[in-house]
This record gives C-alpha cells, structure tokens and sequence, in this order.
C-alpha cells in the first residue's frame, strides 16, 4: 500500500505528477483489513478541477467517518498520463491506496456537467471495468451516478447500476448495510439492486423498459420488475444543520481552481429565475446556522493553512444572517490575514458595503449577471433584476472606488428578438457612462472597463424552458456578432470588452442535456473514435462528434430545435426532483406572457417543495 501505482520514470515524464501520488494533508488511509466495504469516488475530470469540488469533499468526509467503509478520490488521468497507462495496461488507481479501482466495492462517479461523459467511460475503461452495466462481471465494483445531471440520466444509462437522486448525506449508509447483508447472504450484483431500487431516490436503469412513439417521442417508461416503484422521489436533507461537513477537507500540494476555504451557508435558491436548473433541483432554500459556520470556518482554516475563505451558495445575498457571518470573518480572518471571496452578490448597496470591508487593499472587479439585454426579456426569464436595479448598483460600485465591471448575457433564450440582442450593447454602454457622470476627471486613478460575456442559453430538465427548442449552433453565432456589431456601434465602445462561449460545444451539451437512452449509443461512439475531456476547448472535436451522430443515425434537431408539447413524456418524467411538472408547465405559460413570478420569500408560487417541509417552505412571512 506503501508504493506508488506509477514508477518514477513514468512520473517524470507526465506534467504535475502530484496529481497521482495521493499523501496530501488530511487523506484517509485505512487498513483494508479493518473495513467491511471499499469505494472510490470519482470526478471525471482533471484533478485540479474535481478537487475543487465540495460535493465531492462532502461524501468523502461522510463514508470515511463510518468504521466499516474506506473511500479514496479518483481523477481522469489527464492525456499524457492516459496514453501510457493504455500503452503499459497500468489500471486506474484510488490515490489513497494506489490499487485498482476494479478491485473495489464501489466506484460513484459525480455528474456536474453534461461534458464529462466521454470522461466516465475513459474513467471506466482505464479501471478495466465493462462500459456497458449489462456487461459487468459479479466481482466488478458497482458503478453509482450521481449529481445534478443524474436528474437525466437516461443518455448516461446504460454506462451505470444504478443512479443517487438527490443530495447524498441522507440514504447512503442503508445502502451499504443492504449490500453487507447481500454479500453475507451470497446475494449477487442483481440481488443487491433488486434490494436497493426500492429505496427513495435510487434509479435502476436496468428495471426499467423504455418504449418509443414512430417518430422518436417517448411513449412510455415503466419499470419491468415489481419492487421498482414507477417514479423516483429524490433525497434531501430536511436538517441542514445536522448533516456532515467536512471540517479536516483535503488539502491538494498543487494549486487547484478552487484552492481556499469552502462554507457552504446555504442550500437552494430564492429566486426562482426559469433558466436555471440549479434553482429548481435543490428547492426548498435552507441555511446553514450561522454559529456553527463560525465554528466551521476557524477549524478549517486551522486544519488546512488556507489563507482565503469563499462563502458557497447560489445566492449569497440571500443568506439571512450574511452580515452577522461577514463581521465575524473580517475580524477572526483580519487578524489571520485570511482573504474573504463573496461570489453569488446582488449588486445592491448592502452588498457592496459588505465587500468593502473584505476588499478594502485592492478592489478586484465586479459582477453583474443581468442575463437579457431588456428589461422584457428578464420577465420572460423571471431574472427579478431591473436597469435600474442594475444602473443604481454601477454607480454605487464606482462611487466605492470599482472600476471593472464584469457582466454576464445569455443568447438564444425564448421569445428572444434582434432589440434583445442589441440591448447588451446599449446596457454595457449605459454602465460605462454611469462611470463618466459618476467619478469626476480629479478621481479616475485608471479607466473604466466593462466586459460583457455571452453563453449560449440551453434548456435544462426540470426548468419552466425544458418546452423550449434550442438554437441551432449557426443562429447562435448569428446572435453572436450581432451582439459585437451592437457593442461596436456605442459611443464608449472602447470601454467594452465582448467575448462568447463556443456555439459547437453548447449544441452538444443540449443534446446530452435532453438526450434519451438512444443517444448513449452516439456517446460511446464518439469516445471510440477519440473524444475525451470535451469541457476543454482545445480537445473537444466537433467533427468526431458529427461522426458518431451520423454513424448512429441520431438527429441532433430531434432533441435541440424543436418545441415540445405540453403533454410529451420527458426521459426524466420518471424522476421526482420536488417540484411538479404543472409548476414547471404555468411558468413557461407566465414567461411566455412575459409575467413575473416573485420569490419564495415574497409569496408561494406552489411549486411543490414544500411537501418536505424544511427551509423557507416553513419561514415566517413577513
């Protein structure tokens, strides 16, 4: 257990070897003796990126505080690595013990974006594990999916056992009870999922037939034994505060992109805006007690050595008792000389009070996510953000000494027109001449910038747009230098910076995003042809990804560019994420009509949340 899983010669030859050699500060290592069940648990994508992930660091710290259980981190092993490990048949390794993956209990890979997939099955076939479930031996780890894309996990399906719906720290450990007593009984792979899928929250992709309308439309989804329940409730925690939190989390020995101090302070969001995916799958909103965050935050920064700490949350602004936290932490990290990050601010004048106390050395710039280029379009989108909300919030940033301000667009959304379009231009602008009419010549140490980002809106299940169609990636491109010629067009065009996310690979990720069981067989396609870490814009290859379509017979307009009707069963329907389908159906009917729907706080949309009775379902109104 002691010896690497790479020689030496091999370590020197690949970039950031420590990325593979396991050891860091706070790592588990157990003796495989002293435990019942061995896991890994995967983020299928570069080190540096899958240890910056809370989630992640969440699960790790939970299974290895159970006496019985060993859990150790894998990672895709980045291109160079990957070649030799094919070259040399090397096994994919856990970094704690330096063993095969294959030899383990459980390999749980987490599913954050669509653009992974081909990792999973390098990640699998690297553990010389069968890709496909149906083909995996009794002794093979049994393979769990979960994480926000797991809510669609049919074109993944086939690649899983079986699928985590919901948040983790809620149903694992009966999981692993069940297959302890399977295995003492002799019970085989089979009998441990017969005994498992009718727990809340566990997907079995195998127990369940899909069958398909003429024209590609789902006409059913219906499961094929009789323990499988006909849908999937998904799992959460009602007690926010008394679930774990990994206090002693691993501490990487290079930089990683998130390389600080993570407090989660609360779970969910508020807001309710109808592209956001993240936004409905974890309703209702619930916080996390504000002394326990400060007793979180002095024990890990005493057991890490971090000198930052990031609040995480979708909407920091949220967070009721946000200033109660902030004043804790400027005076227990001042004295630390720790950094403060607030990400997820609304840009209003609490917000920006706040963030000067944190940044009062250096001001870094600014973010403001307006989303739409008019104010119709942010109704349509329920964005609860006006041009005056967004104006007021410039000035008062510039009058506190900002002079970068970063603003974040989609293009492509429902109802969008050429006036919405241009309307990113004449905003970027009317921020630049708030800066001019703000800050007198006397007091401009530097100049004004304004960088104003474009994605490309995709529509995500269990969102009020999973009805919509999507643009095709020449309309996106389209949108795209209408938007620079309208940026190029303003009288303070100098001040603006515009740049776009690539239209190719937001195509791709709608059609993953919506996909079926059908397009599993185009994924498996296109990592056999090559594709791996598509996320990444200099290996993602479009054209060996048209292949694999075309190979298949698969029409990527089937899943990307059409309108569904309200009636149309989803390849998710069969999933519960808390919120009802007839919620979903009226905020699309409301965006349409460009109507605005008020937060949970303000009033109760009846989205169905609050059948778990936790978070801001039972708040108090004011």
């Amino acid at each position: 257990m002691s010896s690497l899983a790479l020689q030496d010669e091999i370590l020197l030859k690949i970039e950031k070897p420590a990325r593979y050699i396991g050891k860091e500060i706070n790592s588990v290592v157990k003796r495989p003796e002293d435990v019942d069940i061995r896991m890994a648990m995967c983020f299928p994508d570069v080190y540096e990126i899958g240890m910056s992930h809370l989630g992640l660091q969440i699960l790790y710290d939970m299974f290895n505080s159970y006496e019985d259980v060993w859990c150790e981190r894998v990672y895709s092993p980045w291109p160079d690595l990957d070649q030799i490990m094919r070259e040399k048949k090397i096994p994919l390794f856990g970094l704690e013990s330096q063993e095969p993956v294959k030899n383990l209990d459980f390999l749980g890979i987490t599913l954050q974006y669509e653009m992974c997939y081909t990792n999973i099955l390098q990640v699998l076939d690297l553990s010389q594990i069968p890709l496909l479930s149906k083909d995996r031996r009794e002794d093979d780890p049994i393979v769990i999916g979960g994480g926000p894309c797991s809510y669609n996990p049919e074109p993944i399906a086939e690649f899983f056992d079986f699928f985590y719906i919901g948040e983790g720290e809620t149903r694992y450990r009966e999981i692993l009870d069940l297959y302890k007593e399977n295995k003492k009984a002799g019970g085989s792979r089979r009998d441990f999922l017969k005994k498992i899928c009718s727990l809340q929250g566990i997907y079995v992709p195998q127990f369940y037939d899909v069958v398909y309308e003429e024209d590609g439309r789902i006409a059913s989804m219906k499961p094929n034994i009789q323990d499988a329940p006909e849908r999937i409730t998904k799992n959460i925690v009602t007690d926010f505060d008394g679930v774990p939190y990994p206090v002693k989390p691993v501490v990487p020995f290079i930089k990683c992109a998130q390389d600080r101090v993570v407090l989660e302070i609360q779970r969910g969001c508020i807001r309710g805006c109808r592209f956001c995916q993240a936004g409905q799958l974890y309703r209702p909103v619930r916080e996390k007690n504000v002394d326990r965050l400060k007793q979180y935050a002095s024990e890990m920064l005493k057991n890490t050595g971090y000198d930052e700490i990031t609040l995480s949350s979708l909407s920091s602004s949220d967070y009721s008792e946000l200033k109660e936290l902030v004043d804790f932490l400027i005076e227990d990290c001042g004295e630390k000389r720790v950094n403060i990050s607030l990400p997820s601010l609304r840009i209003d004048s609490f917000s920006l009070d706040v963030m000067s106390k944190v940044q009062d050395v250096k001001k870094s710039s600014l973010t403001f996510a307006p989303e739409a280029g008019s104010q119709r379009l942010r109704n349509v989108i329920n964005k609860g953000l006006t041009e005056e909300d967004i104006l007021r919030g410039a000035q008062l940033a510039f009058e506190g000494g900002w002079t970068r301000v970063k603003l974040y667009f989609m293009l492509g959304l429902p109802t969008e027109t050429k006036e919405d379009v241009q309307g990113i231009g004449d905003l970027a602008n009317k921020i630049a001449s708030v800066f001019f009419d703000t800050v007198p010549k006397e007091r401009r140490r530097e100049p004004v910038q304004i960088v104003a980002s474009t994605s490309f809106f995709i529509p995500k299940p269990f969102t009020p747009f999973q009805w919509a169609p999507m643009c095709s990636g020449e309309e996106f491109l389209d949108k795209a230098y209408e938007t620079r010629q309208g940026i190029s067009s303003q009288l303070n065009q100098k001040r603006i910076k515009y740049n776009w996310h690539e239209a190719d690979v937001s195509v791709m990720e709608g059609v993953l995003a919506r996909g079926d069981r059908k397009v599993a067989q185009v994924i498996l396609k296109a990592y056999e042809k090559g594709c791996m870490f598509d996320a990444w814009s200099e290996y993602y290859k479009n054209d060996l990804w048209m292949e694999a379509f075309a190979d298949c017979g698969i029409s990527i307009d089937f899943y990307n560019t059409r309108e569904r009707k309200k009636d149309e069963i989803f390849p998710w329907d069969i999933l519960d994420c808390g919120v009802t389908k007839e919620y979903l159906w009226r905020e699309w009917e409301k965006a349409q009509k460009e109507e605005v729907s008020p937060n949970c706080r303000k009033a109760c949309s009846g989205c169905g949340a609050a059948k778990y009775g936790c978070g801001v379902c039972v708040e108090e109104r004011v």
